[in-house]
């Protein structure tokens, strides 16, 4: 029996300990487990800086549009509540719509099921990669 496994085909570089790690992946969906680190904290309470958050929304967004030369072009981001480090994040990353090279993903992230993030990223699909254009 074989099962239909898509591969990442974008940001395949990124380091993952810093931006999570693709654990689901369909067509125009995906899916981003950030483990958070002490090293993220900004203070002795252990509050994950939003940067690492909005770093692993985004690693979602690129990855639900899956393609090599795929850029962030804007993003509306929502923190709905903390992330303290040690805690798990998952984002969720769906394609909403697609027009032309314009696609928009909405992100969701939860920390043992408690909503923390959403976002609405617009993305690029360009002809030539952006350093190369």
């Amino acid at each position: 029996m074989q099962t239909n496994v898509m591969q990442l085909n974008t940001h395949v570089n990124i380091d993952t300990s810093l931006c999570g790690k693709v654990t689901k992946l369909e067509k125009n969906y995906a899916e981003v487990l950030l483990h958070t680190t002490q090293q993220m904290a900004v203070d002795e309470l252990g509050l994950v800086h939003g940067g690492f958050v909005f770093g692993a929304a985004d690693f979602s967004a690129m990855s639900a549009v899956n393609d090599p030369l795929v850029v962030l072009g804007a993003s509306m981001s929502k923190f709905t509540a903390p992330v303290k480090s040690g805690d798990a994040v998952l984002c969720k990353a769906k394609v909403v719509s697609e027009k032309g090279t314009r696609r928009t993903v909405d992100v969701q992230a939860f920390v043992e099921g408690r909503l923390v993030y959403e976002g609405s990223f617009t993305t690029f699909v360009l002809d030539a990669h952006v350093l190369k254009r």
